[in-house]
């Protein structure tokens, strides 16, 4: 008693035992473990929520174009045509009709606010507009990218294509949508060797009476010749591409700008279902990078979600504006 009052008067502290506080191996393991298991959790409803939000962006993407599509209607009374067929690219100084050689998509562009690209031509001689035209193929757009495909809007082109009116691009701007030519295929062929000879009144074009669908060769369709009802009448939807074509120039549907004539690039046919893009070809179809559905807008603007699953025989009469079913 008498050592411990000495050793406090003489400013000695008393020995106190201490534990430092901490985690041991095992709490750690425990916790990691706990933590890998809630991001495995969360991991795929936060993936779903993304979807979700591409899919939304991919819809409005297509009401979008679908406004744009009706609107050029209101102005020229026709759905705009699909130009001169895949040996051509758009020329900027021609605008919309039957005298441009560039398919439906370069057409609809002032209706969706890019009449810019009208503007790019500001020279009239031959060089000029070839330029024009070549910077043209590799202008991307995002309206027409589907935020659900894992790729690049800007993608390789195939070089074994020639077009009439521009060098063949190494790189060029790629559409997801494509409008509906109907069930029918007209197999457009090439076109026209050049301009004067496109413009000649008695050029032999070639014999697309029986497209069925919105848009084909040179012209496309009225409100008036959609017999079976604008609600009930694919206008323009997502198209079907192959994984493999993604990054390379395997894919005939997916390796050209949106800015050629009549091709695979952006039109499509209802004769087989949409499918979910894969590894096989089907550079025909409707489809799209997203799963169960693919999105379709109809005539009357509105766009559906159309399954993968959906009926042959209705996908095929949903393409055809006239056959009455």
């Amino acid at each position: 008693m008498i050592s411990c009052q000495r050793n406090s008067a003489l400013g000695v502290k008393p020995l106190v035992s201490a534990r430092i506080a901490g985690f041991t191996l095992l709490e750690l393991l425990v916790c990691i473990a706990m933590i890998s298991l809630l991001i495995a959790l969360l991991l795929p409803a936060i993936q779903s929520a993304r979807e979700n939000g591409r899919r939304v962006q991919c819809r409005n993407n297509l009401r979008q174009i679908a406004t744009g599509l009706q609107n050029f209607h209101s102005i020229y009374n026709q759905f705009p045509g699909n130009g001169w067929g895949y040996s051509w690219i758009a020329e900027p100084q021609r605008g919309a009709g039957s005298s441009q050689p560039g398919g439906w998509i370069f057409q609809v562009l002032p209706q969706l606010d890019h009449a810019n690209v009208w503007q790019l031509t500001t020279s009239q001689s031959a060089a000029e507009n070839k330029h024009v035209s070549q910077d043209l193929c590799s202008l991307p757009i995002t309206l027409f990218k589907c935020p659900s495909r894992p790729c690049d809007q800007i993608g390789f082109m195939l070089k074994s294509i020639s077009y009439r009116n521009v060098d063949t691009p190494e790189l060029g701007a790629r559409t997801d949508y494509a409008i509906n030519e109907g069930d029918f295929i007209t197999d457009t062929p090439a076109g026209p060797i050049s301009l004067i000879e496109g413009d000649q009144p008695n050029f032999p074009w070639h014999d697309v009476s029986r497209a069925s669908g919105i848009s084909w060769l040179r012209k496309g369709a009225r409100l008036s010749d959609i017999i079976d009802g604008s609600s009930n009448t694919y206008l323009v939807g997502e198209k079907y591409v192959s994984t493999g074509g993604y990054q390379t120039a395997v894919d005939a549907g997916y390796d050209q700008p949106m800015y050629v004539g009549v091709d695979l690039d952006v039109s499509r046919w209802t004769l087989d279902v949409p499918i979910q893009d894969q590894e096989l070809q089907s550079v025909r179809s409707f489809g799209s990078a997203h799963a169960n559905a693919c999105f379709m807008a109809l005539c009357d603007g509105s766009v559906q979600g159309v399954s993968y699953r959906i009926d042959s025989v209705i996908h095929q009469r949903f393409g055809n504006r006239f056959d009455g079913r």
